[in-house]
């Protein structure tokens, strides 16, 4: 009887560099409040954000990712020829066809090889990381580059007292590979599509194009069509959080073998410092594990979340390569990924 082929990979698999990019613009929450009525102390309290970074002249999607991947790959040390796979976790890339991963990898040198696009919203970088470690444990690649890349700064509506001083732009990329040691935990992942409708945008895209093919034919019932801007229903998203989000995260220290006494590190999505706080309180880390803060000068930057934060823990000491950390991206989806990972060696180029 003939057998179908199959392969098997390696079982211990590891970040192995990390690099980034932040737009040169830092956007401060009194320039924000010039045009939303708010105030500074209002955001900080709120949410711990002090400025954020939006893109401006020449920066767009492609340059964050490229400029991230191109440093993790040289902070990796990994030749670009055994890289088999990229894999873009966003929600701002402008096009649905063609989609950015191959674009990407194509300007990096990378051309041929498996390149896709990944949309789950703030979650996206742990869901991509899930499927990295996946595919070098099943031999289908042996080196993946993983970015986060969001620019959320083309999507806002800046009078909205919900979202306008929320979000940033930026992007974070590692690179995975076989490691002697297995740094990469299985991955506690969700969704939960009954309350999807709490984090939207406020138009469907074939809505967004009739309204646009009304007002070319000049009907005055059509209502301007203005931008496509994210929605947020606060209350709603922090209850699903306060219910779902513990249980992910006892869950994952199970699935990864370790207990809170070992992390030394706790980076979540950079949603809200408050709600980062609360949760290190609620899981009973040590006092002395460090909390990642990248939210308070960056923003929340969605998929590009978490390798920031990771990034600026790294660059500014308040973490190092090699120690255990414990991560968790959560939000649009709804959904959520957490997994327990060794840190990789602090970047040699960074990103601020």
């Amino acid at each position: 009887m003939v057998s179908i082929a199959s392969r098997t990979g390696h079982q211990n698999v590891a970040m192995l560099g990390i690099g980034a990019y932040r737009p040169q613009r830092l956007v401060s929450n009194d320039e924000v409040c010039e045009v939303l009525d708010s105030s500074d102390e209002w955001i900080y309290d709120r949410s711990g954000i002090r400025n954020r970074r939006w893109v401006s002249g020449e920066e767009d999607g492609k340059f964050l990712s490229i400029t991230a991947a191109e440093r993790a790959i040289a902070n990796s040390g990994v030749d670009k020829s055994e890289i088999g796979a990229l894999i873009l976790a966003t929600s701002t890339w402008p096009n649905q066809v063609p989609h950015g991963a191959p674009e990407v990898a194509y300007e990096l040198g990378l051309n041929g090889i498996a390149a896709f696009d990944l949309t789950a919203g703030c979650s996206g970088f742990g869901y991509g990381l899930a499927i990295a470690a996946d595919l070098i444990r099943s031999g289908t690649s042996k080196y993946v580059v993983v970015i986060g890349m969001e620019t959320m700064s083309k999507g806002l509506d800046l009078t909205d007292r919900s979202t306008g001083f929320i979000f940033g732009d930026g992007a974070g990329a590692v690179v995975v590979g076989p490691s002697e040691e297995n740094g990469i935990s299985p991955t506690v992942w969700g969704s939960d599509g009954e309350n999807s409708s709490a984090i939207s945008q406020n138009y469907a895209l074939d809505e967004y194009m009739d309204r646009a093919n009304d007002l070319q034919g000049t009907d005055p019932a059509v209502e301007p069509v203005g931008r496509m801007t994210i929605n947020m229903e606060g209350p709603r998203v922090f209850r699903w959080a306060a219910i779902t989000l513990p249980k992910a995260l006892a869950r994952t220290l199970e699935e990864s073998g370790m207990s809170a006494d070992d992390i030394d590190v706790f980076i979540p999505h950079q949603a809200n410092s408050r709600i980062n706080d609360l949760m290190k309180k609620n899981l009973g880390l040590r006092d002395d594990v460090p909390v990642a803060n990248d939210i308070e000068n960056t923003g929340n930057t969605s998929a590009a979340s978490i390798p920031l934060a990771i990034e600026e823990m790294l660059v500014s000491g308040k973490a190092k390569g090699g120690q255990i950390a414990l991560l968790l991206g959560f939000g649009a989806g709804l959904s959520y990924a957490g997994q327990v990972v060794t840190l990789p060696p602090a970047p040699q180029t960074p990103s601020f």
